[in-house]
This record gives structure tokens, sequence and C-alpha cells, in this order.
């Protein structure tokens, strides 16, 4: 059982969960950020985004000195009164991701267009975002955001040629990302789970919150999840779907995400 007077840490995802997918409007889930806030109970982003925007959002939110995962657990920021917990960066950075795309690109006829072929103006036409987020939404460190504009079969044969390169590709709520395969929002999950232990000597209870197909790993690996009902076709499949242990919510994004603490922690 979930409870505020325990040690407890929330993940949660952004698009499509915390964040509406169109507007970006986080009111609906206001009320419980501040309470979350008052009892002292970590709400740790965890989210595709890159850090400078997962960063301005967190301030937006009233959440900044907290941790955060961004690129898909690619990049983890720990709490900043951990003084001897440093910035983790996994595996392949985007630079050589990059390169190693464009080589496939000369072997094969993908089609496919990325972050990286197109200005901010575009970034702000795909997304909504303003032309701020959309600089912040280019900076990627250890990932790469693509558009997918081939058929699943080619998907499946582009999968393959990046496995073998030891890099794996991850659907989110617009987009598809790739990035090293030893990356992933579960072990940045695992990894954060750890330091509390270490720097605050606690053992927490998680709860973690998603809605799209690369949520999976996040809700696979907390205590309790909750599956905010999402726009992507595939949907979410999670290895436990105990109804003790997981809730689909019936509404979207902030909505939803109010909904689902309201089932756990009302």
């Amino acid at each position: 059982m979930l409870s505020l007077q325990k040690p407890l840490l929330i993940f949660t995802d952004l698009d499509g969960t915390l964040l509406d997918i169109h507007t970006y409007d986080w009111q609906p889930a206001a009320s419980w950020l501040e309470r979350l806030r008052d009892e002292q109970v970590p709400v740790i982003l965890c989210s595709s985004k890159t850090a400078a925007e997962t960063g301005d959002i967190q301030r937006e939110l009233g959440l900044e000195g907290l941790p955060f995962i961004a690129e898909n657990g690619a990049v983890i920021q720990p709490d900043a009164r951990w003084e001897k917990a440093t910035r983790v960066v996994g595996g392949m950075n985007h630079e050589d991701i990059c390169r190693t795309i464009a080589q496939i690109r000369l072997q094969t006829a993908f089609r496919f267009t990325s972050f990286d072929d197109v200005d901010d103006g575009v970034i702000g036409e795909w997304t909504g975002l303003n032309r701020v987020r959309a600089q912040l939404a280019r900076r990627l460190e250890a990932c790469v955001t693509l558009i997918w504009r081939d058929d699943d079969a080619q998907l499946a044969r582009f999968e393959e040629a990046l496995a073998a390169r030891g890099l794996k590709i991850v659907q989110g709520a617009r987009f598809w990302h790739i990035l090293d395969a030893r990356c992933g929002k579960d072990v940045a999950v695992r990894w954060l789970v750890e330091q509390y232990r270490l720097h605050e000597g606690l053992e927490p209870t998680t709860l973690g919150l998603g809605d799209g197909p690369n949520d999976a790993p996040l809700l696979d690996s907390v205590d309790a999840a909750v599956v905010v009902k999402g726009i992507n076709r595939h949907g979410v499949t999670l290895r436990d779907e105990s109804p003790a242990r997981v809730y689909r919510t019936q509404r979207p994004g902030p909505e939803g995400w109010r909904e689902g603490l309201d089932h756990f922690l009302r």
C-alpha cells in the first residue's frame, strides 16, 4: 500500500502524462504537485526530452533541485543536495549515434527524418513548442529523435541494424528515439532509487506514471504503476498487469495523472 506518510518516490513521464500532449498544460495536476511538495515527496521527471528541456520544465513545475531522467534514461541528473553523486550520460553520445545512423543510411533505403535534419522552426511545427523550447529540444546528448516514415517491416530491419551496433530504438508519444542499448528508463530508475538509499538512508516505495510504449520499462520497474490514457496505437503492455499494482486511467494527460494519484494515494 502506498502512503504519503512513508518514504515514496514518484517517477513521471511528461508529454501525454503530466503534460497535455497538445497544449503542454499541467494545471489539472497542480493541486497534487503542491501537496507532494508539502509532504516532501520527490516527483522525478522521467522523459524522452533533453536534459536542457527537462530542467526548464522542472523549474516551471516548482521541482528544481530534484533528480530527473532525460533522453529515455540516457541522461540522469542527481539531486542537487548529493555532493558526491555525479551526473550520468550513459553509453554512446549523440554525435556517435548520428554517425552510426548516417552509415546505416548509406547502406539502406530506410525513410525517416531526425531532429538533426531540420531546424528549430520545423521542430516547433512538429511539436507546437515555442522557439526557445524547440532549441532546448535539439540539445541532445546521448540520443537521436526522429519521425519514422517507413513501414513496420522496414522498422524491424532498422531495429536489427541498430542492435548490431549496440543501439536500440524506442517509441514515445510522438517520436522514435535511438539510444545506447545499455540505457533505459528502468536502468535510470533503479540507479536513482539506489542513490536515495545511499544518500538519504531511505528504503522508498516507488510509483510510476506514463502513457507510451517507451514508458513500459519505467512502469515495469516500480512498485505501483499508472498507465495514463494515451494516443499511441500500440498502447502500453506491462509484464505484471496485476490490478493491485497497475491502474489504467480513463482520462488522458494531466487529468489522468491526477486520476492515477487519486487512485493510489487518496
